[in-house]
C-alpha cells in the first residue's frame, strides 16, 4: 500500500513550481494513462506543454477527474510563472489527489497555496530538514509519532502554527491537578486519598446512590484515588492526549475523551453497581487505546523511532494501572459497606477508543460527517448511552440492588 504521495508548493512570488519527490512508485496503470494523454499535447516529448495546450488538456478531459482535484490543477496552470508544465508535476498532482480523496478544506487549501505561494515545502523528506527551532523539531516529530503517511506529515508541518495551542488537554490536566492538591490539604492524605471517610462527600465522585446527579457521570473524572492514580493517568494523557490534540484539534480529542470518560462511568453503573468512580482513566484509555490501534493498523507507514518498544512502554503504564485499580477494587474498604472505586471504567474508555477512537483518528483531514463508519460506530455508542440512562432509572429498583449508603 502507498502511503506517501507527492505535494505541490510554490515560492512566494510565485516564479517556480517544486514537486515533493516521493521515494515510493507511483500505481503503474493510471499513470500510463495519464502519460500517453500528456504526449498527445506534446509532440516534441520534451517532458513538458504550456499552459495554453494544459488547459486545453483539462478541458477536453477533466471531466475524467474529481472535482476537487480538477480544481488543483488549474492552480497549477495559473499559478506556473514560466508558462510551462512539467509531465511529473502533472502525473503526481493527479496520483497525490487520488490517494488524498480531497476534501473541499483541503483542495481549496492546495488551490490557495499554490496561487498564493503560502506552502513552501522542501524537496527532501521532512527527517532530513535541517536548521530547525525547538518548537519545529516537536512539531516534526509530533507528526511522526502520529500520522501514517509521508503527505501528511509534510501537510501538517508545513500548516501547524502553535494557534490554538493544545489547550484542552493541558487545562483537563492542571485541573485535575488542582483538584487533587485541594482534597490532599482538606483530607491531610497525599498516598491515598480513598482512604478518607470524606473522599466521597464532595460534589465530583459517582456514587450509586447519587445517581441521580447526572454531572457526577462526568466530573468524577477530576478526583483520584491516590498520587499513583494521578500521576499514571497524568502520563498518558500528557504524552499521547497532547500530541493528538496537535494534529486532531480539540474538538476530536475532546469528543473522544468525553465519550470514553461517559461511557465508563455508565459501564460501572452497569457492571458493578455497588461501586463509586474517580478518575480521568476512562477518557485516557479511550485515547491510548484508539493511538495504539492506529498504529498498529498503520504499523508499515508509522515511521516514528523505536515504536514497537513504545507500544510495549504504553502497554506496560496502562497495564499497571488497570491491575492497581483491580486490586483496589477488591482490597478491603476502610469504611465498609461501602466498596472501593471501580476499575470497569478502563475497560468503557477502552471499547470507545476501539471503534469511536479508531475513526476519529484515522483520517487527518476528512471531516468526521464524511464517512459512513463513524456514524455507525458513534450510533451504537448512542445505543449504549440510552441504554445504560434506561438502566440506571429502572433497573436498580427492579433488581431490588442494596447500594451502600449515601456518602
Amino acid at each position: 500500500m502507498v502511503n506517501s504521495s507527492p505535494a505541490v508548493a510554490a515560492h512566494a512570488e510565485g516564479e517556480e513550481i517544486e514537486v515533493l519527490e516521493s521515494t515510493d512508485v507511483l500505481p503503474v496503470a493510471p499513470e500510463d494513462q495519464w502519460k500517453s494523454l500528456f504526449d498527445k499535447y506534446d509532440p516534441e516529448n520534451s517532458g513538458f506543454i504550456n499552459t495554453e495546450r494544459f488547459r486545453d488538456l483539462l478541458a477536453a478531459h477533466g471531466s475524467e477527474l474529481d472535482p476537487h482535484k480538477l480544481e488543483v490543477l488549474l492552480a497549477l496552470a495559473d499559478g506556473n510563472a514560466d508558462g510551462k508544465i512539467c509531465y511529473q508535476d502533472f502525473v503526481n498532482l493527479v496520483s497525490s489527489a487520488d490517494e488524498l480523496e480531497m476534501s473541499n478544506k483541503r483542495s481549496n487549501s492546495f488551490r490557495r497555496a499554490i496561487l498564493q505561494g503560502s506552502r513552501q515545502l522542501r524537496n527532501s523528506a521532512l527527517r532530513e530538514e535541517v536548521g530547525l527551532g525547538l518548537s519545529r523539531r516537536l512539531v516534526r516529530h509530533v507528526a511522526y509519532e502520529t500520522l501514517p503517511r509521508e503527505v501528511d506529515r509534510k501537510w501538517y508541518f508545513d500548516s501547524y502554527t502553535y494557534c490554538p495551542p493544545p489547550w484542552l488537554m493541558l487545562a483537563i490536566t492542571i485541573a485535575e491537578v488542582i483538584v487533587f492538591m485541594y482534597y490532599g490539604f482538606q483530607l491531610n492524605r497525599w498516598v491515598l486519598q480513598v482512604s478518607s471517610p470524606y473522599f466521597l462527600k464532595g460534589p465530583l465522585p459517582y456514587h450509586p446512590q447519587l445517581r441521580a446527579q447526572a454531572w457526577r457521570y462526568l466530573s468524577y473524572i477530576f478526583m483520584h484515588a491516590g498520587i499513583e492514580h494521578l500521576g499514571l493517568n497524568m502520563a498518558m494523557q500528557l504524552l499521547v492526549g497532547v500530541p493528538l490534540e496537535m494534529v486532531h484539534g480539540a474538538l476530536r480529542i475532546g469528543l473522544l475523551y468525553v465519550c470514553g470518560a461517559l461511557a465508563g462511568s455508565l459501564a460501572v453503573s452497569v457492571a458493578d453497581m455497588t461501586a463509586p468512580v474517580v478518575g480521568s482513566s476512562g477518557g485516557v484509555y479511550a485515547l491510548v487505546s484508539a493511538h495504539l490501534a492506529n498504529v498498529v493498523m498503520n504499523w508499515s507507514g508509522m515511521k516514528c523511532q523505536f515504536k514497537l518498544f513504545r507500544m510495549a512502554m504504553a502497554l506496560v503504564c496502562m497495564s499497571v494501572e488497570f491491575g492497581r485499580a483491580v486490586w483496589l477494587r477488591f482490597y478491603p474498604p476502610a469504611f465498609p459497606p461501602c466498596p472501593n472505586p471501580s476499575f470497569v471504567a478502563h475497560l468503557g474508555g477502552v471499547a470507545v477508543g476501539l471503534t469511536l477512537g479508531v475513526v476519529v483518528l484515522q483520517n487527518y483531514e476528512q471531516r468526521l460527517q464524511e464517512q459512513s463508519l463513524f456514524w455507525i460506530f458513534f450510533s451504537v455508542y448512542t445505543l449504549f448511552i440510552l441504554c445504560g440512562i434506561f438502566w440506571n432509572i429502572f433497573a436498580y429498583s427492579l433488581l431490588d440492588v442494596k447500594l451502600p449508603p449515601p456518602p
